[in-house]
């Protein structure tokens, strides 16, 4: 896919499925690539093999938003080993990831993936820094919602969903 072909367009606020999935994925990580802050550090750490992560980004938010269980790995591992990471990186990534869910998806929708990424960002912060991000995690009652995703599943404090 080109970056013109996967760039998240303001269009109709559509429905999560692994195709727009896909298309979130895609157009954000185009963006962070295109990052002056954001940039360096996922090209340095994945060494030209973006075609291989995009599909393990898209299997692992599959799983979040979708419950494929597509997605097998050790995301805080992983991100542990990276060097050069500064609480900047945390809030430059959530604030993208922010503006491409709510471009893309309904307003529930985007907030379920937000609520999920706020949480995956944070207890990564706290691996790095010891201590809580400054970034603010979007709330439930700011939305009247109740904490459930379209699928059944309440989002957790850790970013991870249990069925209930």
């Amino acid at each position: 896919m080109t970056d013109e072909a996967t760039h998240t367009q303001p269009t109709s606020q559509i429905a999560p499925s692994v195709e727009s999935i896909t298309q979130l994925v895609h157009g954000f990580y185009g963006d962070v690539r295109r990052d002056p802050l954001l940039g360096p550090v996922f090209e340095k750490a994945l060494h030209g093999q973006w075609d291989a992560h995009l599909q393990r980004l898209v299997d692992f938010w599959s799983t979040v938003a979708l419950g494929t269980r597509s997605f097998k790995g050790d995301v805080f591992g992983k991100h542990m080993a990276l060097e050069g990471v500064t609480p900047a990186h945390f809030a430059a990534w959530v604030g993208l990831w922010q503006q491409h869910t709510s471009r893309l998806f309904a307003p529930e929708v985007a907030r379920d993936l937000q609520v999920a990424a706020h949480g995956i960002a944070r207890n990564l912060f706290r691996g790095y820094f010891a201590n809580d991000p400054g970034f603010v995690q979007p709330r439930d009652e700011d939305h009247g919602h109740d904490g459930r995703d379209g699928h059944g599943a309440r989002h957790q404090d850790s970013g991870e969903t249990q069925r209930g």
